[in-house]
């Protein structure tokens, strides 16, 4: 069957499935569970009032629990256990071993270096474009330009970014912009600059905050456009400048919305993968967790240290997110 065809089918039957299922769900509720006739007719229409919001979350629940709870137990499990032991419980083991590999704490010192200067430069680029696009005619084209990249999958970017990195060999015409310009200033030679130990993370780096930063911009732009007119008009009638109504009025008000950027990205951060498997593949000090975890999982079929890295991701991960949630929800109320 062709890919396009079978594609069509499969959207054709995963929506037809999604109304027959709403649909006969609510008949059964309300003609056989919950009938809304005789003498407990109104009794029956609370209970079904009750019931039918379970109803329609049942499929998400369903779905959240099979592919995301029952993999974290799944690799909770994996991650206590060993492969050449046919799967015998070996305790803590896993974890004693990758704490005593370099690697490891090589990938754990790259991602918190990463998480100092990714979120930090993504949210400050964000929300320096996003004021001073709101100042100039052309600011709706620059912010589309600025947010194209959010279009670009990682791997993507990665590709784009490693041709502007490219290195040749001396005497031969360099494709890679950066040894173009480089040489050009007057440099003697190219260089390969991702095999550079500990700059090439902040050249890895690039490509996270290039894609981020759009998405930065987005957000902190509807933020700043929700200040109220009357505080900027109240400042600027008591002789505040640009930078002090930015800095003392704007900025204060928008302050839970950097916080959520800011750890929105830091999320990202601690589970990047794409751009260091496609550029560097953790080669020349650049190894991160989640590489780490592939190579031990998928290269070295050692699922138990790499479960035990997956955990760790997580472990890393779930503060900041249960963070993020608490304070959407006090934003909310």
């Amino acid at each position: 069957m062709h890919p396009a065809i079978q594609g069509l089918l499969t959207i054709i039957i995963g929506v037809s499935a999604c109304i027959g299922y709403f649909y006969f769900s609510n008949v059964f509720l309300d003609k056989v569970l919950f009938p809304a006739r005789g003498r407990h007719a109104g009794r029956n229409i609370n209970r079904a009032n009750m019931v039918r919001p379970w109803l329609f979350l049942f499929p998400a629940l369903a779905a959240l629990s099979l592919y995301l709870a029952y993999p974290v137990f799944e690799t909770l499990r994996l991650s206590l256990t060993d492969r050449r032991l046919d799967g015998a419980f070996v305790g803590l083991d896993n974890y004693r071993q990758m704490f005593s590999e370099q690697k490891f704490w090589e990938a754990l010192r790259n991602n918190f270096l990463w998480l100092l200067v990714v979120p930090a430069l993504s949210t400050t680029f964000g929300l320096l474009v996003a004021q001073l696009t709101d100042r100039i005619k052309w600011g709706a084209v620059a912010k589309s330009i600025i947010f194209m990249p959010m279009a670009i999958s990682f791997v993507g970017a990665s590709v784009i970014w490693k041709l502007v990195y490219d290195a040749r060999p001396e005497g031969a015409d360099q494709i890679g912009i950066l040894n173009a310009v480089y040489i050009f200033m007057g440099g003697d030679t190219s260089h390969t600059w991702l095999t550079i130990p500990f700059w090439n993370n902040f050249f890895l780096m690039a490509v996270l905050i290039w894609i981020q930063t759009g998405f930065a911009m987005v957000i902190l732009s509807a933020a700043l456009r929700g200040v109220p007119e009357e505080t900027i008009e109240a400042a600027i009638v008591d002789g505040a400048n640009p930078f002090q109504i930015f800095f003392k009025i704007k900025m204060p008000q928008i302050v839970g919305t950097i916080v959520v950027v800011w750890t929105t990205i830091t999320i990202t951060v601690l589970k990047v993968f794409d751009i260091v498997f496609a550029m560097t593949n953790g080669q020349w000090e650049t190894q991160v967790l989640a590489n780490y975890m592939y190579d031990k999982l998928f290269r070295a079929s050692d699922w138990g240290v790499g479960s035990a890295a997956a955990m760790i991701i997580m472990l890393l991960v779930s503060p900041i997110l249960i963070w993020n949630v608490r304070n959407a929800r006090k934003e909310m109320k």
